[in-house]
């Protein structure tokens, strides 16, 4: 089943120049590089793209050159949840704002919010913007889980359209996909194989290639060597992706 942002959507490296900036330049040569080469749409300032070590500027002008660079062929689908509701709500305003299509947002992680405080809180995001919300639900970042019934209820808001399921629960994602209403994409993410995913109506599934070196993340730690001028600074490979049928 194919998914209302294109068959493929690719989580997009973030590149830097040799003094750490965000180099755009080069974000819109990749950028356009996926679409010439089979994506339909890009997830930026995700956590492969390095979100959580941008700044809101970084993130802001980012969106804003991947969308000129993307137009009208693929989709952007902007990085934009924190632990912070009222932050989100900025982040994803801005992304609004930079002509995104859509917006990815994380559960809030640290903080562990029940699941009470989960509902609030997506609502709170979905109320705040007029872009289509992809709820993102990665508990082994997170450190907490959206329950099933909280899926559920979550799908019945109007801009909330899917979830990227890193779950890894494959019986729980069964489940959902059976139960959630029409409209309400449920992809995949981290899974060895999504194979068994399409059987049960997947609209995708996210795969993360493993790297070689380092753990990638020159913000954060000093492993990965020095950079080249809009060139990823992440370790090879330089993008995961996740695509629908």
């Amino acid at each position: 089943m194919k998914g209302q942002f294109g068959g493929l959507i690719t989580a997009m490296v973030t590149p830097f120049d040799s003094d750490g900036r965000v180099e755009l330049g080069g974000a819109q040569k990749i950028a356009t590089w996926l679409l010439d080469n089979g994506s339909d749409g890009l997830v930026v300032s995700g956590t492969t793209g390095e979100g959580p070590t941008l700044t809101d500027r970084e993130k802001a002008a980012l969106w804003r050159a991947v969308v000129e660079a993307v137009g009208d062929r693929g989709s952007v689908i902007a990085g934009t949840g924190t632990n912070d509701t009222a932050h989100s709500i900025e982040l994803t305003q801005e992304a609004e704002k930079a002509g995104c299509h859509a917006a990815l947002v994380v559960t809030p992680y640290y903080n562990r919010p029940p699941q009470s405080g989960l509902l609030a809180h997506f609502r709170a995001v979905a109320g705040g913007t007029g872009l289509p919300i992809v709820l993102y639900d990665i508990p082994v970042r997170t450190g907490r889980k959206i329950d099933h019934a909280t899926l559920l209820a979550l799908a019945g808001t109007p801009n909330i359209v899917g979830v990227k399921d890193a779950a890894g629960d494959v019986q729980g994602t069964a489940r959902l996909v059976a139960q959630a209403p029409d409209g309400f994409e449920v992809s995949a993410a981290m899974t060895p194989t999504p194979s068994p995913g399409w059987r049960w109506g997947l609209s995708g599934s996210s795969r993360w290639p493993r790297t070689s070196r380092g753990c990638g993340w020159p913000r954060c730690c000093s492993a990965s060597g020095p950079a080249t001028p809009a060139v990823p600074r992440r370790s090879t490979p330089a993008c995961s992706a996740f695509t629908t049928r």
